[in-house]
């Protein structure tokens, strides 16, 4: 197998020669063949210039750079759709993830999994403003999605091109991933990692993305169910609000017959004006979610960042050469 390993870098100087060193020994102890994808998120420091010297000493260091920060989520989906291996490693580029677990994680693949992702079962990191929040989201998580897991966040993952091939990536989807790929049917596995405490910088996340993510779980959850046919949503609130407006409306014309009430400001004469209004509002998303999916399954590859050059990639040449020589 060819392995890639993917790591997103934002502001990480300090970290990069460590982080390619412990990389480079376990390849080279596993007897891997391998290429590391460094994606630069739009560093402020000297971050690039660290990979940009990596890159003249290793030829297996490639290195992605954006114009500007996009953010993980993009990061990680450049890193997947530029890097060429057979199976695709993520992990941080803080240090927290240990690269001693990526064995282990290919042994998963080797057994037949199509997905492999980390537990950080030992955490280190703060209780209240990391491990709590974490601990809370993934359990609503897992019951809402309906998918058993204990570490969305962990980026440490394993995943065979197919699967990479298959999934795209905005907003905070990045820790979505293995759900995303599960619903594509991939067989997948959680796994025990290591996790280290920081050691140089400061963490890029706070309790603000708590929001972010919890948006992002009602988009996968509407994803899951709904993607390919939105009217079985929209259609069903739409019936629902029909339903209130015709029994209100009922009700209504009840209490004039009946009561020869007044229906001047009638609070059900306005609550069926207003479930009549919400139907047809409701009905008519669910047209346009129609149109929308089949569009996106019609369209074209868009991609949520761009990419201000690449180095240390293979030119066309070179890749003729070698597939000749395989040949």
């Amino acid at each position: 197998m060819y392995i890639s390993v993917i790591v997103p870098i934002f502001n990480e100087e300090e970290n990069i020669p460590i982080l390619h060193a412990e990389i480079s020994e376990v390849m080279a102890a596993e007897i891997l063949d391998y290429e590391i994808v460094f994606v630069d998120d739009g560093s402020t420091d000297g971050s690039v210039v660290a990979l940009e010297d990596l890159s003249k000493q290793d030829s297996r260091v490639r290195l992605v750079q954006f114009r500007r920060n996009f953010g993980q989520t993009a990061a990680m989906q450049a890193g997947l759709n530029e890097a060429s291996g057979d199976v695709l490693i993520t992990l941080d580029g803080d240090l927290q993830n240990d690269p001693a677990d990526i064995p282990l994680m290919l042994g998963k693949i080797a057994e037949g999994y199509d997905l492999v992702h980390g537990w950080r079962k030992n955490r280190q990191d703060k209780w209240l403003t990391r491990k709590l929040p974490s601990k809370i989201a993934n359990w609503i998580i897992s019951k809402v999605v309906g998918f058993p897991i204990h570490d969305l966040g962990c980026t440490l993952k394993a995943m065979r091109r197919e699967i990479a091939d298959e999934i795209e990536l905005y907003g905070e989807m990045h820790r979505f991933i293995p759900i995303l790929a599960h619903q594509r049917g991939a067989k997948c596995i959680e796994v025990v990692t290591h996790h280290r405490a920081r050691r140089f910088g400061v963490s890029k996340y706070g309790l603000s993305r708590t929001i972010r993510v919890v948006l992002d779980l009602l988009t996968v959850k509407f994803l899951q169910d709904y993607l390919t046919s939105p009217m079985k949503l929209f259609g069903r609130l739409g019936f629902g609000c029909f339903a209130v407006g015709g029994l209100s409306l009922f009700a209504t014309i009840w209490m004039k017959w009946m009561s020869a009430v007044d229906m001047t400001g009638n609070p059900l004469l306005m609550l069926t004006v207003l479930s009549i209004m919400a139907g047809i509002q409701l009905f008519s998303l669910g047209i346009l979610g129609e149109l929308n999916s089949r569009i996106y399954f019609a369209h074209g590859e868009k991609h949520p960042y761009t990419i201000s050059r690449k180095v240390g990639f293979p030119t066309p040449i070179q890749v003729h050469e070698v597939e000749d020589k395989a040949a």
